[in-house]
């Protein structure tokens, strides 16, 4: 058998060869005659000389390189068939000239566009095998353009990025373009960061920041292979100088290098056509093939090489032999994968020659393989695979041994293995799961780019997908994780707080299971689940005052602003607390609705006292004046959901023509409507920490038309003599939630007053109707489980004790559990619904988090809202849910229908 490598033959019988297999080198020797003289006299260094002149007389630099390309191509392939030049020589001839090609192009391009500039201050950095010096016969380059805004040059009106664009693509178009002379090279610019979005070319700042901050692990390894190919080389090389540590690290970075290690997983399931050795086995892709033996080298380099420079070296064969010297990696596998590579490398350009294609696939026919075969100087097809066949073997081998996972502590990466793990998981989509797990490994996901993010999150990986696959619905709780991946900045400290602690892995999935609002918030701010840690969080808030004290913690020199802050992210951990012991069971709805209300409560009186203080040091104060919050609707009622937002309606005390005594005075009415708008701001302007409450103001005397804030006069005055039926309606939920003690008494008493005057029965009837009709027909139901708004729901239950409390002026209680049982017990209501409102109410609390859409949630939810709702099952939750809203119903035909033959369901 002999050797694969050609035997040195004379260079008329490599053009045979040649002519007879490889239809671009005929073609090729039939248009350049010169050139082909020389070859056929056998005088390869005249040949070789030869290419330097190939261009004499272009019209253009552009046509001028395709030529020399062109007889380069020739003389290089003949001397390469005839065993006359090596390996290395050839494929540093093809990047040598790649550099100076790129340099012509560019001076060509200065000269036309800007003749008195040096040329200085772009340059083009080369990776990949141009950047080694081992480009292919029939190769594209992968450069990236770096500019310096300082120093490029421009004209006209360009500024600096204008003028680097310009140059960019008319350098690219200078070598990539084909015209009757072929081409120079073909140009691939996608390795340069973000290529769908960033510019062809990019400056030197934003590029370093980029592979100091944002660089995937990918992007570290193709590095390795970089210099300073062309163009303005001093501004290459700083670049490059300046990106080292991002390259060369000296810790170990086993992250980047699992990494790396998936990516040629990816590649072999992508190509599993080109994977089983035989014709159609792709020389470069496959298992076993070119890049696995570029990868094995790369990966040991970017483990070692942060420590030892004498592994820096970038050609793959050179790279192989200083591991073996430095003992890093074993020298037999040094061998046998640079004696492999080798071989790969030669018969690749063979693939390339016959039709100047970038192909890298043995032919899938017998014909084409023979050709290839007959090319080299074998007999056969069958030859060609007999030689290559146990590189390929050896190479894989020693690949697997770097790439094979513990898979009794990961998820496989290979698709095949992964799709089996998945089938074991006992869920009803295998493949939908498999399918995340690849996307999340992809390095398209921002939170999961860096290599320390990748690590933490392969840790976690298993136990977690276990646990989302053991959850009640697995498919729903994959895809919230996924989303709440997709938004994470980063994911690092998530996943190892996971992996630290099982129990939040537990709950987690728990809570992608159920709660989709629960989950969006922990997207946004993951050290929500990190609260949990503390086994108090699953505890019901302590009182307004506690919680008021806890949120005004702040340290010496803190601003406003970051009390601001610092209030967001409090009151966003209790709330999440709260939600999460919904859906743990923890506590009664209702009392987590309390829970909710308290929260807010104490935000408000954190956030007014704040502001307060920080507007007093402009405006000063009104002498004998203060500011009250009145909160009304379901804060007013001491009843939150986690959806809820705030009504409060703002009044102050005293002089209302009295002016504040700061350095910036202000009249009172102006003073607290501005400072109104400011504690409004604080309630619900998102800062860094993210939103805090909706402020909902227009229950204010005149709505929106009206001042943000009125006098305590003003507001009696209105309530007395002005203000509609709904508005006393709304105002039996009124309750002063900000003020001084003494104040808040006499509003309370103020409202207590109005709400006590006596009314004309029928009127009030006709009013509560009619404002009804006015929901009904502006505002219907958004779904079957709208719990407020479908007929016999908690609007219409509501609508029933505010129009008993201000029939008959009894049970003037916001909260309106306790006006209800008090109206039960005085007669006027029947007492079923009491029970009606409390079912209704916790499965509102509970629908708010677990279907905010008010439609019926999946069936794996069921069951847990029935059971928060205090029922059995699901089918005993609708019974009940039925049962109350036609006790809602007779009620409401009871006490607000105006005559026998109209009933609810009639107007509804």
């Amino acid at each position: 058998m002999t050797d694969l490598l050609p035997l040195p033959t004379g260079l008329a019988d490599a053009m045979e060869r040649a002519r007879q297999n490889a239809p671009y080198l005929a073609m090729a020797m039939d248009i350049q005659p010169e050139l082909t003289s020389l070859l056929e006299q056998e005088n390869l260094d005249a040949a070789l000389e030869f290419v330097g002149q190939a261009g004499a007389g272009a019209e253009t630099v552009s046509q001028k390189l395709r030529r020399e390309k062109r007889a380069l191509a020739l003389a290089l392939a003949i001397g390469d068939l005839a065993g006359q030049l090596s390996l290395t020589e050839v494929i540093t001839r093809l990047s040598d000239f790649a550099d100076r090609a790129l340099d012509d192009a560019l001076a060509d391009i200065y000269a036309t566009r800007y003749p008195d500039a040096p040329m200085e201050g772009f340059a083009i950095i080369g990776l990949g095998k141009h950047g080694s010096r081992e480009l292919n016969y029939s190769s594209d380059i992968d450069p990236i353009f770096i500019y310096d805004p300082e120093r490029i040059p421009t004209r006209g009106r360009e500024d600096p990025p204008d003028a680097a664009r310009r140059i960019g693509q008319k350098l690219v178009e200078a070598l990539n373009a084909r015209d009757e002379d072929g081409y120079v090279f073909r140009v691939d610019m996608r390795l340069r960061p973000s290529p769908e979005v960033s510019p062809v070319a990019l400056p030197v700042d934003a590029a370093i920041s980029y592979y100091e901050s944002s660089a995937l692990a990918w992007e570290q390894a193709a590095y390795i292979r970089s210099r300073a190919a062309a163009g303005d080389r001093q501004l290459g090389g700083n670049f490059l100088e300046a990106i080292h540590p991002f390259i060369w690290r000296r810790s170990l970075d086993y992250g980047a290098i699992r990494n790396i290690g998936a990516v040629s997983e990816q590649i072999r399931d992508h190509f599993r056509a080109g994977q089983k050795f035989g014709p159609g086995y792709d020389l470069k892709k496959g298992r076993g093939g070119i890049r696995e033996a570029e990868f094995f080298a790369q990966m040991h380099q970017l483990i070692y090489g942060g420590r030892q420079p004498e592994l820096r070296t970038p050609a793959t064969r050179d790279a192989l032999d200083a591991l073996a010297e430095a003992g890093r990696i074993d020298p037999d596998k040094s061998a046998s994968l640079k004696q492999a590579y080798h071989r790969y490398r030669v018969i690749e350009h063979r693939l390339q020659m016959v039709n100047d294609q970038q192909t890298h696939s043995l032919p899938d026919t017998a014909d084409g393989l023979d050709r290839v075969a007959r090319l080299h100087g074998l007999e056969d097809g069958n030859s060609l695979l007999d030689h290559l066949a146990p590189h390929v073997d050896r190479v894989g081998t020693i690949y697997d041994t770097l790439i094979d996972p513990d898979e009794t502590r990961q998820m496989p990466r290979d698709e095949r293995k992964l799709q089996e793990a998945c089938q074991k998981l006992d869920v009803t989509d295998p493949g939908f799961f498999a399918e995340r797990i690849q996307r999340w490994r992809s390095g398209k996901v921002t939170a999961l780019r860096s290599a320390a993010a990748l690590e933490s999150f392969e840790a976690v990986l298993p136990e977690l997908i276990a646990t989302l696959a053991g959850s009640p619905n697995p498919d729903k709780a994959l895809s919230r994780l996924d989303s709440l991946i997709d938004k994470l900045p980063t994911a690092i400290n998530f996943f190892r707080m996971l992996e630290a602690r099982p129990g939040l892995r537990d709950l987690l999935g728990r809570i992608l299971s159920h709660a989709p609002t629960l989950a969006d918030a922990l997207a946004r701010r993951t050290e929500y689940l990190e609260g949990l840690i503390d086994a108090t969080a699953l505890d019901l808030p302590p009182d307004v005052e506690v919680l008021a004290e806890e949120f005004a913690r702040t340290e010496s020199g803190d601003d406003y602003q970051v009390l601001l802050d610092l209030v967001r992210a409090r009151v966003g951990e209790k709330r999440f607390a709260l939600g999460t012991q919904l859906i743990e069971g923890r506590h009664d709805p209702l009392a987590v609705a309390g829970g909710y209300a308290r929260v807010s409560e104490a935000a408000i009186r954190v956030l007014a006292d704040a502001t307060i203080a920080e507007f007093e040091t402009v405006h000063g104060k009104v002498p004998g004046s203060e500011l009250i919050i009145l909160a009304l609707g379901r804060l007013g009622g001491e009843a939150l959901t986690h959806a809820s937002d705030l009504d409060l309606i703002f009044l102050f005390t005293g002089d209302h023509s009295a002016d504040s005594d700061g350095d910036r005075p202000l009249g009172g009415t102006q003073y607290f409507n501005r400072l109104a708008t400011r504690v409004v701001s604080a309630l619900s302007v998102p800062t860094a920490a993210g939103p805090l409450y909706e402020v909902d103001t227009r229950l204010r005397p005149s709505g929106q038309q009206g001042p943000m804030a009125v006098s305590f006069e003003s507001f009696r005055k209105y309530q007395n003599d002005n203000a509609w039926t709904w508005e006393h309606m709304a105002l039996t939920r009124a309750r002063p939630v900000y003020g001084s003690a003494a104040a808040c008494e006499i509003l309370q008493a103020d409202i207590c007053a109005v709400l006590g005057k006596e009314r004309e029965p029928e009127r009030l009837r006709k009013e509560v109707r009619k404002m009804r009709l006015d929901i009904v027909e502006h505002k219907p139901p958004q779904g079957p489980l709208d719990t407020k708004l479908m007929e016999g729901g908690l609007v219409d239950w509501e609508f029933i004790i505010h129009f008993l409390q201000l029939k008959t002026g009894d049970a003037l209680y916001p909260q309106l559990g306790k006006a209800a049982r008090a109206l039960a017990g005085a007669g006027h209501l029947d007492p079923r619904l009491v029970d009606a409102h409390e079912l209704m109410t916790r499965l509102l609390v509970a629908l708010r988090l677990m279907s905010p859409n008010c439609d019926y949630p999946p069936e794996a939810s069921r069951d847990l809202i029935a059971k928060a709702a205090g029922q059995e099952d699901w089918h005993a939750l609708l019974n009940g849910y039925d049962r109350a809203r036609q006790c809602v119903i007779e009620e409401w035909n009871r006490h607000l229908r105006p005559d026998p033959d109209e009933i609810l369901g009639d107007i509804l």
